[in-house]
């Protein structure tokens, strides 16, 4: 597992000079050979991670019906290049520019997504107090209960017994992600969703050539 130099600007700070990339090739269970490539910068502190699999994939999206807990321990690979949904929610996580890759299980994807529910839950608490009308101020409560009701729904899928099951989605243009669990659904993407489905990091910065 070697440093290099790799001849890009910082996309936080845009130091040049100081970005290295570490390239380590492991066998993550039941996927395959892959390699995770991360790239760092040493000026700011910038870091980004991708998993890159051996065998050459093709673009698609797999699905998970989620409708018991035994489902949540399903391992999860997903890609900085990928889009994850909740459709029964209406959540949906686009990858951005610094958007970076992480294996996990369903139950941690799905705390991701608890935490940013919390997050913007904590700005709505903040902007009620701040309201100087009714209107704004009701208009913020309804947006909260809408945001504690998604969180009860998602704190649900943990007991033994689900009741409102959900769909977990991943949509990735590069084909890099993927949900280990035999009933899994994989399908091809669309000539529409291909158009519409935000890449992530611009694929350069991990370019096959810098893997050599």
């Amino acid at each position: 597992m070697n440093e290099q130099d790799i001849d890009i600007p910082c996309p936080i700070c845009f130091a040049s000079g100081n970005v290295k990339m570490i390239a380590h090739v492991d066998e993550i269970p039941y996927f395959g050979e892959h390699t995770q490539v991360t790239v760092q910068c040493h000026e700011c502190g910038w870091r980004q991670t991708d998993f890159i699999p051996a065998e050459g994939k093709k673009p698609g999206g797999c699905s998970l019906f989620v409708n018991s807990s035994q489902r949540l321990s399903a391992r999860v690979v997903r890609s900085s290049s990928c889009t994850v949904r909740i459709p029964e929610l209406d959540l949906q996580v686009n990858p951005g520019g610094n958007s970076t890759g992480y294996v996990s299980n369903v139950e941690g994807v799905l705390n991701r997504f608890i935490d940013v529910i919390n997050l913007v839950k904590r700005g709505h608490e903040a902007e009620i107090l701040r309201a100087e009308d009714d209107t704004s101020r009701l208009e913020l409560m309804d947006e909260m209960g809408s945001l504690n009701m998604m969180l009860s729904r998602l704190e649900s899928l943990k007991e033994e017994e689900i009741d409102e099951p959900i769909t977990m989605v991943l949509l990735d243009p590069h084909g890099h992600s993927m949900i280990l669990h035999p009933d899994t659904v994989d399908r091809d993407l669309t000539d529409e969703e291909l158009a519409e489905l935000p890449v992530g990091p611009d694929p350069a910065v991990f370019s096959p050539d810098e893997l050599d």
